[in-house]
């Protein structure tokens, strides 16, 4: 994919322990290519076997030090890193202001913190190889939100703004950024929500609303993980792989009604807008 010569490329995953990481690890290691799988819990990835290609680090994202060590343990063990999959992160449901000051803190120590704990600890790696694919672990809810999700959207916003400032940083240096932008997939995340406590009747009608429908969607309604990841493997092993990759058809479609929307409103505000500048384009004809 982006390692030199014909030997398979190695990846870096982290939230390998479920989920979409944890099918990639299980899609890499069956197409013949090495993988260092990173969780804060690992009892789950015995299950992958043994396998000389596969690295199993315990390690929170939260902690940079360990973050760092994971980095360096793969290194020693296969000399290079050409795949990073920044992948850990959960999410937390509940009107804006229900939520809890720690659990606002606690998600963007995941989500965002420990995204840039992983990126601080490979970038140097890959800056190095003058190459290499960094994945980061978005949602379609990183360019739309709903009622309840407010704080999960907050972080995923901010991975995709941070992404798009690193994609132009590093792309002289060989390396591709992309935003995998998931739909609701067949994962634990829903399980492992964390949940505001519901305090307020006036957002009954908003989030709670939301939420009884999410617990009633049918399994249709969820893409397979397996192609999920299949999609993104397809994509890291393009020449020219995109900047933001939506996978499934619900999911592209949301964010596709929200961008028209704030386009919309950005020309049906444009005279407002141009007024700012009059004054500017008057001294200047």
């Amino acid at each position: 994919m982006t390692n030199t010569g014909n030997t398979p490329p190695i990846w870096f995953i982290t939230g390998a322990s479920s989920g979409i990481g944890r099918e990639l690890a299980v899609q890499a290691l069956a197409a013949g290519e090495a993988v260092v799988a990173v969780a804060r819990r690992t009892e789950a990835l015995g299950e992958l076997g043994e396998h000389e290609r596969l690295l199993v680090v315990e390690a929170d994202v939260r902690n940079e030090a360990a973050v760092a060590k994971a980095v360096e343990q793969g290194v020693a063990r296969f000399g290079r890193i050409d795949i990073v999959a920044n992948l850990a992160g959960y999410g937390l449901f509940g009107a804006v202001e229900e939520a809890a000051d720690g659990q606002a803190r606690a998600i963007f120590d995941t989500n965002v913190f420990g995204v840039l704990n992983v990126l601080r600890a490979t970038l140097p790696v890959l800056r190095g190889q003058r190459s290499g694919r960094i994945l980061q672990g978005s949602s379609y809810y990183g360019q739309t939100a709903d009622p309840g999700v407010g704080l999960l959207a907050a972080t995923k916003y901010a991975v995709e703004g941070l992404s798009d400032a690193l994609a132009a940083e590093v792309a002289p240096l060989g390396i591709h950024v992309t935003l995998v932008e998931p739909g609701l997939t067949a994962t634990p995340f829903l399980s492992n929500l964390d949940t505001a406590t519901a305090i307020h009747a006036d957002y009954d009608q908003t989030v709670r609303v939301l939420q009884q429908a999410i617990q009633a969607l049918p399994t249709t309604a969820f893409s397979g993980v397996d192609r999920v990841a299949a999609g993104i493997r397809t994509a890291v092993a393009d020449d020219n792989p995109p900047r933001r990759l939506a996978l499934g058809i619900a999911g592209a479609d949301s964010m596709r009604t929200a961008l028209a929307a704030r386009l919309a409103e950005l020309d049906k505000w444009a005279t407002v807008t141009n007024l700012v500048d009059a004054e500017l384009s008057a001294h200047n004809g």
